[in-house]
C-alpha cells in the first residue's frame, strides 16, 4: 500500500511516498528555484544570426532566450524534402517575428534559456505533439506485439478530428481504455487553451506553465497501489482537488486534508527520515550497517557486517547481511535520489549460489523504482557495477553544501599539523620581513597546544628568529584557519 504526503509551506512543496507506513521517496521543490523547462511562451525575435544559424527571442525573461535553426519544427520536418538542403534560419525567422515556443532548458549562469519550437504536451500515459502525425511507443516497451497492441488501442481512442501525434509513456502499457481516453481528452484540451491564450496574447507572454511538483505527482507518481494522498494545507487541497476533477477525476477520491495539531511529517516520522538520509551511516535492522559516500563521478556503497555475529556459520551471517543490505540500498538509492555510476561493494561471498541469491534480491528491489536503472552484476574484483538515469538533483545536493570548514573533505588538519604549518610560515615571514613582532592568530586548539606541548618548539623559533612571537586565540577562527600579523 502507497500513500503520498505533500507539505506546503509559501517556501517549498514537499512530497514523500511512503510503502508500508516506510519512506521510500522525498521530493523537493522551492518556490524560487522553480525551474522554467516546459513552459509555454509566445515570444517576439529580437535578433537573427545567420553566422551561428540562430536567433535570439525575447520571451519576457531577464535575458534573451536562445533558438537554434535545429530546434524549429518546420525545418526538421521540411528540411530535406526534394533534394534541397536545408533552409537557413534568416529565411525562416525575421526580426520582430511572433512565434511560439517551449523552453528546453533552463538559463544557466550568462546564458538565456534554450527553446524550441515543437511543442509537447505531457500527460499521465501519454506525451501529445500537436505539430505531428505519428504514434510512437515509449522504447521501454520492447515487445513488438505489446507496442502494436499498445498503438492500436490508443489509435482506437483518437477524436475523427485529431491532427496531432501522441508518444505513449510506459505506464500506459497497462492502463485501461478509459484513462486513456481521460488522457487524450486532457491533453486536447490543455492545447486548446494555450492556442486559446496565444491568439489573444500580445508577445512576449507565457501562455502554459509547466505543472507544480504537487501536480506532477497526480500525474506522473500516483498508481493502483495508491490509497491516500494527504495534504496539509487546505488552500492546496482545495486547487489539488479542483485540478483532479478536472483532469484525473479517478484520483479525486484519494485526497484527503491534514489538520491536526502535529506537523503532517513529523506525525509520520519522514523528518527523522530526512536527518538520516543526509547522514554517511545506515545502520541495518541486524547490527550491520552501509556507508555511502558521494562523489562527483559515482556513489560508493560499501557493506559492513558491523555487530550482526549471526547464529550458525560465518558463510550465513554475511549471506543475511548482505540479503539485508541489497534491500536497504534499494530504498536508499530512491530516497537521496542517488544517480550516474553506482558501485556496491558487498562482503565477499564464497558460495556462487550466495551471490546470485544477493543479485536476485538487488534486482527485485530496484524493480520499485520509476527511474531506469541498468545492474550489470559481479565484477572479478566482486563489485557490483550499476547505473542510474539521473532525474534531478540528489537529496544532499538540494538540501547541503559544501562544509566551510573542510572545502567538501569531511576532514579537517589536527591541531598540531596547524602548529607545524605555523611554525614553518613564521619562518618563511622572518627571513622575508624585519618586522619587531610577530602576532599569531588561530584557532583556540591551536593555541592551547602552543602553550602547552609545542610551548619548547615556539620557544626555540623565537630565539632562532630572535623576534617575540605573541598568541591570541579566535574563538570564530576555524582549526585550520591562521593569522600572522607583523608589528
Amino acid at each position: 500500500m502507497e500513500e503520498f504526503l505533500i507539505n506546503f509551506t509559501p517556501q517549498e512543496t514537499r512530497v514523500a511516498l511512503l510503502q508500508q507506513g516506510v519512506v521510500q521517496e522525498l521530493h523537493i521543490e522551492r518556490t524560487n528555484g522553480r525551474g522554467i523547462v516546459g513552459n509555454v511562451y509566445l515570444g517576439r525575435v529580437a535578433r537573427v544570426l545567420p553566422g551561428m544559424q540562430s536567433a535570439f527571442v525575447d520571451i519576457g525573461l531577464e535575458r534573451t532566450a536562445f533558438l537554434h535553426v535545429a530546434d524549429i519544427w518546420s525545418q526538421k520536418s521540411n528540411g530535406n524534402g526534394g533534394g534541397e538542403g536545408p533552409r537557413p534560419i534568416e529565411r525562416i525567422l525575421g526580426e520582430g517575428q511572433q512565434l511560439m515556443v517551449q523552453v528546453l532548458k533552463d538559463p544557466i549562469g550568462t546564458k538565456g534559456a534554450r527553446l524550441s519550437t515543437q511543442i509537447s504536451l505531457a500527460g499521465r500515459l501519454l506525451v501529445y505533439l500537436p505539430q505531428e502525425k505519428h504514434i510512437g511507443i515509449s522504447q521501454r516497451i520492447e515487445d513488438e506485439a505489446a507496442r502494436e497492441r499498445l498503438r492500436a488501442r490508443i489509435q482506437a481512442q483518437l477524436p475523427a478530428d485529431e491532427a496531432g501525434g501522441y508518444i505513449a509513456r510506459t505506464v500506459a502499457e497497462n492502463a485501461a481504455e478509459a484513462e486513456l481516453a481521460s488522457d487524450i481528452a486532457y491533453l486536447r484540451r490543455l492545447w486548446s487553451e494555450i492556442r486559446h491564450r496565444g491568439d489573444q496574447a500580445t508577445a512576449p507572454s507565457m501562455l502554459h506553465h509547466d505543472l507544480t511538483l504537487a501536480q506532477r505527482l497526480l500525474r506522473d507518481l500516483v498508481s493502483l497501489d495508491t490509497r491516500h494522498i494527504i495534504i496539509d494545507s487546505r488552500e492546496n487541497f482545495q486547487k489539488l482537488s479542483a485540478f483532479a476533477e478536472e483532469f484525473m477525476p479517478q484520483l479525486a477520491p484519494l485526497l484527503s486534508h491534514y489538520n491536526g495539531e502535529r506537523p503532517l511529517f513529523d506525525l509520520h516520522g519522514v523528518e527523522d527520515e530526512i536527518q538520516r538520509a543526509l547522514a554517511r551511516r545506515v545502520d541495518l535492522k541486524s547490527g550491520g550497517y552501509l556507508i555511502i559516500d558521494q562523489t562527483e563521478a559515482m556513489t560508493t556503497i560499501d557493506v559492513n557486517t558491523g555487530g550482526f555475529v549471526g547464529l550458525r556459520s560465518f558463510d550465513d551471517t554475511i549471506f543475511k547481511t548482505n540479503l539485508e543490505a541489497a534491500q536497504t540500498i534499494a530504498r536508499q538509492l530512491r530516497l537521496r535520489n542517488l544517480g550516474g555510476i553506482i558501485i556496491i561493494d558487498f562482503i565477499d561471498m564464497e558460495p556462487g549460489e550466495h551471490r546470485n541469491a544477493v543479485l536476485a534480491e538487488l534486482d527485485k528491489a530496484l524493480a520499485r523504482d520509476h527511474t531506469r536503472i541498468t545492474v550489470n552484476g559481479f565484477t572479478a574484483l566482486g563489485l557490483v557495477e550499476m547505473t542510474r538515469k539521473r532525474t534531478r538533483e540528489s537529496l544532499a545536493h538540494v538540501l547541503c553544501e559544501p562544509c566551510p570548514t573542510c572545502g567538501g573533505r569531511g576532514e579537517v588538519k589536527t591541531a598540531q599539523t596547524v602548529a607545524y604549518e605555523i611554525l614553518r610560515e613564521l619562518l618563511r615571514e622572518a627571513r622575508q620581513f624585519n618586522a619587531r613582532e610577530f602576532r599569531l592568530l588561530a584557532a583556540p586548539s591551536v593555541i592551547d597546544l602552543f602553550l602547552d606541548e609545542e610551548s619548547q618548539s615556539m620557544a626555540m623559533l623565537s630565539d632562532f628568529i630572535g623576534r617575540p612571537v605573541s598568541l591570541h586565540a579566535e574563538p570564530g577562527y576555524t582549526q585550520e584557519q591562521f593569522d600572522i600579523v607583523l608589528l
